[in-house]
């Protein structure tokens, strides 16, 4: 099957020769034609198999072909990503698939200001990609108006499930109408997306191109048992393989991201941290450096696991084994995409050991074990008192645009942080939120900067309260307001 063979409109088929595709991917081939009979569809297909295609040509082949709802401006057609990098790589595509349409796209997410994104939409967006946090501020301020949405798309449902946006989502969904299309895309169906699935479709056609939370054949999957303080030794030594040229660290937490990098660059190795406590200037700057080839070495949190759409990746290593299982299949689908091949290295200390068998268990494989070389040289420590992660590319110490680091207990009340309602104490929340003051800030608190559309800001566009980044977060109260 082409893409010519396929009733898409001749703008749309004009576009994808002009970026060279001809031939739909299997998903593209089975989720596009039911999606331009009007019929709702749940895709199920891992990373890398060109999902967003599948439910974008559809969309903007119907928003051209169909009118507007009578009376009601607005978007008309609604993508929600969990991530802010996956829903600013959504608005990519719909750009470009879309760029002979004349529909235009806006983009909106948390950890920036909301005044460009807000001016986007009222310039006459038909298509809005959005991160549930921040569209839910919008509603709330009364600044985006969803009456006239025809189309509706969720995409990776099951990693927004994970960031606790099950609520958030729902009441979006009550907020559009009834009378649309909904597509729901994911790369696993669990239990609870099934039902999230059955509430939101109505008669849909299911379409999977692979068994869900199985792995990519074409990535070389391997695993060292070593103990945690050896691991950064292990991830040196293996990263000085002239063939590791684009490489993604998966870490569990946003500090132990922060460690590695002080430790890999003390090595000598160009390295860059990105976490949910990054400011999106940060994030954006580190992406940058790492797709131009700049820092070779992308050491992240899961908020990377989704939406991580980096030509070239040729290595994937879990420093750490993730809590989750189906992770797992997100982390190293970063690599092997695109018909190329891939690398996927796991450390496995003697505490994960049950995490393993959890991720042979769902992947119903068996990976390779290897050995420790015998040679592994311990690192040098970094020099000087540690402390905060630069964001840098190249490897350097210090950039322009603020610091991400952890300020724990700097408040001179140990660290503790009143939270709002239903919050965290801030020994968990406070003591990670460091760095993200952005770029050339003089203000003394730091804006939040949370992991997916963590980071809200308030319609002043001045930070907003650290409840914002909670998963699960239902909107501001009264008194937050």
């Amino acid at each position: 099957m082409k893409f010519d063979d396929l009733t898409l409109a001749p703008s749309l088929l004009k576009a994808l020769h002009e970026e060279g595709y001809a031939t739909p991917t299997p998903i593209q081939a089975k989720a596009i034609p039911p999606a331009l009979e009007g019929k709702d569809v749940l895709g199920i297909a891992q990373t890398g198999t060109g999902k967003t295609a599948a439910f974008s040509l559809p969309t903007l082949h119907r928003l051209s072909t169909q009118s507007a709802v009578a009376g009601i401006k607005g978007p008309r057609a609604l993508v929600l990503a969990p991530t802010r990098e996956l829903a600013a790589q959504i608005g990519e595509s719909f750009n470009a698939y879309g760029r002979h349409t004349g529909l235009r796209t806006a983009v909106i997410f948390g950890g920036v200001g909301q005044g460009p994104q807000v001016q986007a939409i009222r310039n006459g967006a038909a298509i809005l990609v959005a991160t549930p946090g921040r569209l839910i501020d919008l509603m709330d301020q009364k600044l985006v108006d969803l009456r006239g949405i025809q189309f509706f798309t969720l995409d990776e449902a099951d990693r927004m499930l994970d960031m606790g946006f099950i609520e958030p989502i729902r009441r979006i969904a009550k907020a559009v109408p009834q009378k649309r299309q909904t597509m729901l895309f994911s790369a696993t169906m669990p239990t609870e997306i099934r039902g999230l699935a059955n509430s939101l479709l109505s008669h849909a056609v299911e379409v999977s191109v692979t068994p869900a939370a199985t792995t990519v054949e074409r990535i070389a999957q391997s695993v060292y048992s070593i103990e945690r303080g050896r691991k950064v030794d292990l991830l040196a030594h293996l990263l000085r393989d002239p063939a590791a040229k684009r490489v993604v660290v998966f870490t569990k937490t946003k500090h132990g991201a922060d460690k590695v990098v002080r430790r890999l660059r003390a090595a000598g190795i160009a390295s860059d941290a990105i976490h949910g406590n990054k400011a999106q200037n940060q994030r954006t700057r580190t992406l940058d450096g790492f797709r131009s080839g700049r820092t070779p070495v992308l050491v992240a949190t899961d908020i990377a696991a989704r939406g991580l759409d980096v030509d070239g990746i040729t290595h994937v290593f879990n420093f750490d084994l993730p809590m989750e299982p189906e992770a797992y299949v997100h982390r190293i689908g970063r690599t092997a995409r695109a018909g190329a091949s891939g690398v996927a290295i796991t450390f496995c200390d003697d505490e994960e050991r049950g995490l393993l068998k959890q991720v042979e268990k769902l992947t119903k494989a068996v990976i390779e074990r290897k050995q420790v070389p015998v040679d592994l040289v311990a690192l040098p420590k970094p020099a000087g008192k540690s402390g905060p992660t630069h964001a840098t590319t190249g490897g350097g110490s210090h950039a322009r645009g603020g610091h991400a680091g952890g300020h724990g207990g700097g408040s001179g009340r140990g660290g503790k942080k009143r939270g709002g309602r239903g919050g965290k104490p801030s020994g968990q929340h406070g003591g990670h939120h460091g760095g993200s003051h952005g770029g050339g800030s003089t203000s003394s608190k730091p804006a939040h900067a949370g992991g997916g559309d963590a980071a809200l800001a308030s319609a002043s566009g001045k930070p907003a309260p650290a409840r914002h980044n909670w998963p699960g977060y239902r909107g501001p109260t009264r008194r937050g307001r």
